[in-house]
């Protein structure tokens, strides 16, 4: 599980479709906090918290510049959801051909794969 903390903070974080939608704005690029409230019918100490919680998982990056709080995107925390997708994407397309290889009698079956099933026979 520690594995995936910080990926899970990430996921947390994306749970929410306010959070969602300031991280589509941030992708446009750096707004103030209050620029980011405007579309949100909450109060602004509401719409802080969801600040506060893109800014635990790394997803937003804030600097107070006299009373104007901007944020920024970060995109490397962005390349973890990235990674991660790309790996599943990879193992379920390797499900798939062997499962369309097996349907279809093929003997397509990947040298990856052969290698992994007699290591796991040995």
């Amino acid at each position: 599980m520690a594995k995936y903390a910080p990926l899970d903070e990430v996921f947390v974080a994306l749970a929410d479709p306010t959070r969602r939608a300031v991280i589509r704005r941030l992708g446009e690029g750096p707004a103030s906090v209050s620029e980011l409230a405007r579309p949100f019918a909450i109060t602004l100490p509401s719409f802080l918290k969801h600040v506060r919680m893109l800014e635990a998982s790394g997803l937003v990056r804030t600097a107070k510049s006299g009373r104007v709080r901007m944020c920024t995107l970060d995109p490397e925390r962005l390349a973890l959801v990235d990674g991660w997708l790309a790996e599943q994407r990879r193992v379920w397309e390797e499900r798939t051909d062997r499962l369309a290889d097996f349907v279809t009698g093929s003997p397509g079956i990947p040298e990856s794969s052969t290698n992994r099933q007699s290591q796991e026979q040995s």
